[in-house]
């Protein structure tokens, strides 16, 4: 059975630990299986490659690696401030994302 994590592809993120600590960035990808997520302009890494139809001169290509979903926490929609999240049924009967902060719910 697939685990549920805190978060989504798409979502804003804070770091709250390691090298990029403080810093915010969107969730470009979630490997739930790995219990982590790249998120955009965190975690660079070089990556040597060889030339190939993506990229035709090949080279030293910089890239986002994963980062651990410990290490992230969803950055409220109305503070901007990084919360904790909930999940509680919403007046449709679905189960939606909130923040513990604000109780705002999360698209």
């Amino acid at each position: 059975m697939a685990n549920k994590l805190h978060i989504k592809k798409g979502d804003l993120v804070y770091i709250n630990s390691g090298e990029y600590k403080g810093q915010q960035g969107k969730v470009l990808e979630v490997l739930v299986n790995q219990y982590k997520a790249i998120v955009e302009g965190v975690n660079m890494v070089s990556r040597h490659t060889k030339p190939n139809s993506k990229y035709p001169q090949g080279g030293i290509i910089k890239m986002e690696a994963p980062v651990h979903i410990s290490n992230l926490m969803l950055v409220d929609p109305s503070s901007g401030k990084p919360t904790r999240i909930g999940r509680r049924l919403n007046d449709d009967n679905k189960l939606v994302r909130y923040a513990k902060k604000s109780g705002e719910e999360i698209k």
